[in-house]
């Protein structure tokens, strides 16, 4: 008789997952078994309906299970030690009580409960992350972090915040799956699964999702970098060129001709631009009403915030939604 120890593992996919997420979090785990010899990671998945489900990309992956089968399976030997929630794009559309409540149950049974990608959004919708450490999808933190201000969210690879396991999304879920399989198995089962997936290292939990603005933006100066920097961070009270002048120990006329030499545009314009494409992540990602958003991006009246955005981008904040 085989007494080896097992990991059961539920993978619940909602409409539009993401591809990369759910891959780069089930792949890890394939070859981890392959290393170890023998299956220690099970998995099963499921959908509200039991029906297939067709991710961001249009592909669609059967499962074989519905969420009635995964909440009885709560109270049974089916109970999985790690449930992870997959979604992705319009995760806001995702609105489900008898979801929220399985994830909850799944909490109250003992069971780790993971978001991949924008799952985030869904766990705190069901209440799992009030006051608890949690990483969303760059796109999607802006709307998040004003929907659920009890979250503590960061712009994390990913969180793991007692049973509460959180990940932005992308190839995070890769560097998440490692961490668990060290936890559960070493160094050298990582190290070889790292091998088998052609990745050259583990990143931290607190690496960057994005690219640095050196490489996002084309720029190498870094006084123009170190300004950006600090307009991005004060996005709901903009601060007048005078006070980021005294921040990064230059003249605003100095300040000028760096943003025109390197930017081609005046830094109060750029200012602008960042707040405005802050607000249009807000529009798109969230069900804020547009004052909200208006007064979220530093903004002092809808009607002077929707003469700016429909000046940049053509149309009125009303026709994002």
């Amino acid at each position: 008789m085989d007494n080896r120890t097992v990991c059961s593992v539920v993978f619940f996919l909602v409409p539009d997952f993401s591809m990369i997420a759910f891959a780069t979090a089930i792949e890890p785990m394939r070859i981890a078994n392959r290393m170890l010899g023998y299956d220690y990671y099970q998995w099963r998945l499921a959908s509200l309906d039991g029906n297939a489900v067709c991710a961001s990309n249009g592909i669609e992956v059967a499962v074989t299970r519905d969420l009635k089968q995964e909440r009885q399976a709560l109270s049974s030997s089916m109970r999985p030690a790690i449930t992870f929630l997959c979604s992705g794009i319009d995760v806001e559309k995702v609105e489900n009580k008898s979801l929220y409540a399985y994830l909850r149950e799944n909490k109250n049974s003992g069971v780790t409960v993971a978001g991949l990608c924008t799952g985030a959004y869904l766990l705190a919708a069901a209440g799992l992350l009030n006051g608890k450490r949690c990483a969303i999808h760059w796109e999607n933190l802006p709307g998040f972090a004003e929907k659920f201000p009890t979250a503590e969210v960061y712009a994390d690879l990913y969180e793991i915040d007692g049973n509460i396991w959180t990940c932005a999304g992308g190839t995070a879920s890769l560097d998440m799956m490692l961490s668990m399989i060290a936890r559960d198995h070493g160094d050298e089962i990582v190290n070889s699964v790292c091998e088998q997936a052609l990745t050259d290292r583990v990143r931290s939990p607190t690496d960057r999702q994005r690219l640095p603005l050196r490489a996002r933006l084309g720029v190498q100066n870094a006084k123009v970098l170190s300004i950006i920097e600090f307009m991005e961070a004060n996005i709901s009270e903009p601060l007048p060129l005078v006070d980021i002048a005294k921040y990064v120990g230059l003249s605003r006329r100095q300040i000028e001709r760096l943003f025109h030499q390197h930017m081609g545009r005046s830094p109060a314009r750029y200012y602008l631009e960042i707040r405005l494409d802050r607000a249009r992540h807000l529009l798109i990602q969230s069900t804020l009403p547009v004052v909200d958003v208006a007064i979220a991006c530093g903004f002092i009246s809808a009607s002077h915030f929707s003469k700016c955005y429909r000046e940049m981008y053509g149309k009125p904040p009303l026709q994002e939604r």
